[in-house]
């Protein structure tokens, strides 16, 4: 049985010029020729096309291609042996690749485009790309969500451990402001949470007094920002809460 030039193409994906071009470079020459002078392809010519187009698609030249198919010290098991070894090689090289395209995702994820190493390094066991999905959902329309993007996106290792200091200090101050038995509505308290309110402004997006309430309530809210002020300071998140709900009103 044969096959026409343009079944050929047909069934192997690719052009019938490519096939003319085989033909004419000594590649793939048709095993008979119809009455009218056509190509026609029989099993054998479709197997060699098979080993062409494998080799092509690893990337060999046409006249390499050639040197390989026409070896005569090379019988077919040995080249389904080359074969073989040849993708288990490319198939590592590619597993390789998404493995770093895969750490490139989960680096930029959040904007925060550090290695894993880096972002233990600056967070240690809070990992912000946990809280990635639930925060777009919440945040993701607002002006705020995308600033902080984009701030995200620019910033170094140093940066993030910069404002990761930056934070700690301020939760530092109002926790030492606890303890102290000092009133959330007190001046030092607010001065406190609107020290906070600036520094999300500067580092992070204009964080104006009502989203910091919103902020706020959502400290004391959700159990897992209650449980972080809690391991600072027992009632801190009740207490910093209830200094940012004063200083917005001090401010109104």
């Amino acid at each position: 049985m044969s096959y026409s030039v343009g079944q050929v193409a047909a069934v192997a994906g690719v052009t019938v010029r490519a096939l003319h071009h085989y033909d004419e470079i000594g590649l793939l020459q048709p095993g008979e020729r119809s009455h009218a002078g056509h190509r026609r392809y029989g099993d054998d010519d479709l197997d060699r096309l098979q080993q062409i187009l494998f080799y092509r698609e690893l990337g060999f030249p046409l006249d390499e291609v050639a040197v390989l198919l026409d070896d005569p010290d090379v019988d077919p098991q040995e080249h389904l042996r080359r074969q073989h070894h040849l993708l288990t090689d490319r198939i590592e090289k590619l597993q390789r690749m998404a493995a770093a395209v895969q750490h490139a995702m989960e680096a930029r994820k959040m904007g925060i485009n550090l290695t894993p190493e880096e972002k233990f390094e600056v967070f240690g066991d809070f990992d912000p790309d946990a809280y990635q999905d639930e925060v777009k959902e919440r945040w993701g329309d607002t002006e705020a969500y995308k600033e902080s993007q984009r701030r995200a996106a620019s910033y170094t290792k140093e940066d993030w451990k910069r404002l990761t200091a930056g934070f700690d200090a301020i939760h530092r101050t109002m926790a030492d402001l606890l303890t102290q038995g000092v009133p959330a509505d007190s001046e030092a308290a607010m001065d406190v949470a609107e020290e906070h309110r600036r520094f999300i402004t500067d580092g992070y997006y204009d964080c104006t007094h009502e989203f910091h309430t919103r902020l706020g309530e959502m400290y004391v809210a959700d159990e897992r920002f209650t449980a972080t002020y809690e391991a600072i300071e027992p009632g801190l998140a009740v207490y910093l809460r209830d200094a940012i709900l004063a200083n917005a009103a001090r401010h109104r």
